[in-house]
């Protein structure tokens, strides 16, 4: 009996870890997102953001519970909108976009890192017999490189209110842009019912697969080389 509490104690404690490890990578993910839309606005002449206390990487101004919970469950999510003026840009359709896509971009810059890291963390690994205390840090890598991809992948989607809606309006002809702009307010609703429905699971999973594979090749080029390197091989 004592075996066995021992044995619950510790899943309980291990569960616990991952956990943590996951929300963390969640709330990095999210945070370098919007304060990367705000990065660039402030760049683009609008100071809304910044105004609004939001070019930070403190987590706490970013945080939207629901999104949170769904980035750290589903590894894709949302924090709360970077408020942002686009009357205060110079261009206002060019900037909007320009906007939109730091976002995503970030994420693809931060899972480049992560999985860069994570690549290097498993010959470290290797290299000094697998403590404990480096598997967390690898598991948090990780983490942090698959959700911070899946979230550039959603965002990217020409769904209002999703970042590539702003990416594909500032494409099209002014005409289709006017018309759009006034069904913009049911974007959310039409999203809501694409992900509840799971029509977006299978688009969503085939690009992340893709991207992932891009980007894990990626990532393993600088050990490869350095294997060469060191090792003849």
């Amino acid at each position: 009996m004592n075996g066995f509490s021992a044995w619950l104690e510790q899943l309980q404690y291990e569960r616990l870890l991952d956990l943590v490890v996951t929300v963390a990578a969640a709330l990095l993910c999210i945070t370098i997102h919007e304060t990367c839309h705000g990065w660039a606005a402030y760049r683009l002449g609008d100071p809304t953001a910044k105004q609004a206390g939001r070019l930070t990487l403190n987590p706490l101004r970013h945080i939207d519970l629901l999104g949170l919970v769904c980035m750290a469950v589903a590894h894709f999510g949302w924090a709360k909108p970077v408020p942002i003026n686009p009357g205060n840009f110079r261009h206002f359709r060019r900037d909007t976009a320009i906007t939109a896509l730091a976002g995503p971009l970030s994420n693809l810059v931060l899972a480049v890192v992560a999985f860069t890291l994570y690549c290097a963390g498993v010959w470290l690994n290797w290299y000094l017999g697998q403590p404990e205390w480096l598997y967390y840090i690898l598991l948090f890598l990780n983490y942090t490189g698959g959700m911070s991809a899946a979230l550039a992948v959603f965002n990217l989607f020409p769904i209002p209110p999703l970042d590539g809606s702003k990416v594909l309006y500032s494409l099209l002809p002014e005409r289709q842009y006017q018309w759009l702009l006034r069904y913009e307010r049911f974007g959310f609703l039409v999203l809501a019912v694409l992900l509840i429905t799971g029509v977006l699971d299978g688009p969503m999973r085939f690009l992340l697969d893709k991207l992932l594979t891009v980007l894990l090749q990626i990532c393993r080029w600088p050990m490869a080389l350095l294997n060469a390197l060191v090792y003849g091989r």
